[in-house]
């Protein structure tokens, strides 16, 4: 059945007449047919970039005062490339990638798409067992991480204890992980400006010297790639609990962010200041593959968000583009209003994105008038479809940039269809599950064939879709228009929470005798993750000797997860409103959630 799946995974379905003409009176509709996909991988794609704009800056690191050309990210990724071979990388190898956004990260990604190795980028605020999960779902064979991790508004986190819990004897002269025995290697960036000492560490690599192995940076000889094999792998979650691997190709992710750029209206000219992190498709694709298919440079403010680099940055680079998502407009203009920058230099910005959850009316309109983004678009998609689906353009209509997510882009097709038989294409108008296809779809899940079958369907006609769990509406010109998700995810911030993460984590605590989790709106962050806990007999009023406390439960998602899993709010409850069957209705949770709130009720 799974190869079954695939084998009709690139051909895209039959339009009515009307939807060819432009008018839709069903939710299903297809992109633009032009420009032409290209039919090359990465690196091939790279080297005809390369050419044309050898001199041009490809990558401005603010934070590191370094700049990389086309021509030096080139010479320096093959050099890069040829180092990791001589650690034993190989075409197909699983290589995690856990840094923030430098030129460490930049020339690494090139280096592995011109080896044939796959890129597995790791959230560097994954603590040690999200990484060993992590290592291990994949079967890592290397690990290239930094000295230290920063992550926003934080002070920089040593990473030493986490590589000591995944090799015991890591100043031994072997490296050896008895609970991670695909590793063969870590490679260590020096990213702490003398902070943590790595020296004593015998059993890792240093990134330069991997660097210095590579010597010249002579062009490689052909590795056979071919624009349907996998490129990069993407977590889509946390990785403590079932973890979710979508498996994209050098078509899919070039495709797409040569399209994203297109629909931006990039050039060899424009600067583009990226504070999403590269280890988020946000960041790796939308901002370094769409810059880097059209010669533009793009510029690293900080390795973690920091709303002052980044504003300092648009003006120092005078940047034409920004991007981020709504928390991130939001923090930069307070800074702007408190007069912790000055108003001028941001006359170049024109363009940007703005992505990860809806924006509001207020912030379009002041993005519009203090930082000049009056080409501002909005992108809509998902890390299984590699992953922007539908975007506006840069002359779209002020509503249609609020209240919708776009068009499709080129050679994508979607349909909205009913959650309960997926062979039935809603009208347009009507609200259901949007399904995607086109050549932008994952492969798979890795190694996980279930799940796959889950989201990845054929219909009658042998065509893939994507099935995305979000629940939209399609008008008759084709805007999408997203109305809620139909699956549990919490997006807090343009991250996106797993509930079954955090409800996992806190099952294992002794007091908890069930919990609930779901999303509830927050002025800043979008959502923000609350918690119905029901605590075991004799645990009622907070407070007392022996009980369950809200800051317990916070510390013991806080000890072992990330900390943006960590509860905002916690509700203590008896039982949970459920289905005939015995589901929780997370529905009925969050209704309740936000009454408590206008109650002045939660416990934050």
């Amino acid at each position: 059945m799974y190869r079954a799946v695939f084998a009709g995974s690139w051909r895209l379905p039959r339009l009515s007449r009307n939807a060819r003409r432009g008018i839709l009176t069903q939710a299903h509709c297809a992109g633009p047919t032009e420009p032409p996909l290209l039919e090359q991988t990465v690196p091939e794609h790279f080297a005809r970039i390369v050419r044309q704009f050898g001199d041009r800056d490809a990558v401005i690191s603010h934070h590191q005062r370094t700049r990389l050309t086309y021509d030096k990210l080139d010479r320096d990724s093959n050099a890069l490339a040829r180092g990791l071979a001589k650690q034993g990388v190989r075409k197909g190898d699983r290589i995690a990638v856990s840094l923030g956004n430098n030129v460490e990260f930049a020339t690494a990604t090139y280096a592995l798409f011109k080896l044939g190795a796959i890129l597995v980028p790791l959230n560097p605020a994954f603590n040690a067992p999200q990484v060993l999960s992590a290592l291990n779902h994949l079967e890592a064979s290397h690990l290239i991480i930094g000295a230290e991790t920063n992550l926003p508004y934080k002070p920089p986190r040593t990473n030493i204890p986490l590589l000591e819990s995944l090799v015991p004897n890591l100043a031994g002269s072997k490296l050896e992980s008895p609970i991670a025995p695909s590793l063969r290697s870590i490679i260590l960036v020096n990213n702490s400006e003398g902070r943590v000492g790595i020296d004593e560490y015998k059993s890792t690599t240093r990134y330069s010297d991997v660097l210095e192995d590579g010597a010249a940076g002579l062009a490689l000889e052909d590795q056979g790639l071919h624009p349907d094999e996998i490129a990069n792998i993407q977590f889509t979650s946390g990785t403590t609990s079932m973890p979710k691997a979508a498996c994209l190709s050098h078509k899919s992710i070039l495709n797409n962010g040569k399209s994203i750029g297109d629909r931006m209206l990039l050039t060899e000219r424009d600067v583009v200041c990226c504070p999403p992190p590269l280890f988020h498709c946000f960041g790796c694709i939308l901002g370094y593959m769409a810059t880097a298919t059209h010669g533009s440079a793009i510029v690293f403010p900080a390795e973690a968000f920091n709303p002052l680099a980044t504003l300092l940055s648009v003006r120092e680079y005078a940047c034409t583009a920004l991007y981020g998502v709504p928390t991130m407009f939001v923090a930069e203009l307070e800074l702007l209003a408190n007069a912790a920058v000055p108003h001028d230099g941001f006359q170049h910005l024109r363009t940007g994105i703005a992505a990860g959850s809806s924006i509001p009316a207020e912030l379009m309109r002041k993005l519009h008038k203090v930082l000049n983004l009056t080409e501002l678009t909005i992108c809509y998609g998902m890390t299984e479809t590699s992953p922007v689906s539908a975007m506006t353009t840069t002359d779209d209509p002020m509503d249609k940039r609020i209240d919708s997510v776009g068009r499709l882009l080129p050679h994508v097709q979607a349909k909205v269809v009913d959650p309960l038989d997926w062979s039935r294409i809603l009208a347009t108008g009507e609200r259901g599950e949007l399904a995607v296809s086109g050549y932008l779809v994952m492969r798979s899940y890795y190694n996980d064939l279930v799940r796959t079958a889950e989201v990845l369907v054929p219909d009658d006609n042998n065509v893939l879709w994507m099935h995305t769990g979000d629940e939209a509406s399609m008008d008759e010109n084709g805007y999408v228009k997203i109305t809620g998700r139909i699956k549990d995810l919490i997006i807090r911030g343009g991250e996106n929470i797993h509930p079954l993460e955090v409800e996992n984590c806190l099952f294992g605590h002794d007091k908890v005798r069930e919990v609930s989790v779901v999303g509830l709106p927050d002025e800043k962050l979008g959502e923000c993750v609350a918690a119905f806990v029901a605590r075991h007999e004799g645990d009622s009023d907070e407070g007392e000797s022996g009980e369950l406390t809200v800051e317990e439960v916070r510390s013991w998602v806080r000890e072992r997860l990330s900390h943006h899993l960590v509860p905002k709010y916690v509700f203590w409850v008896d039982t949970y409103p459920k289905t005939a069957s015995g589901k929780i209705q997370k529905f009925k949770l969050k209704e309740m959630g936000i009454e408590l709130l206008r109650e002045g009720k939660g416990l934050d």
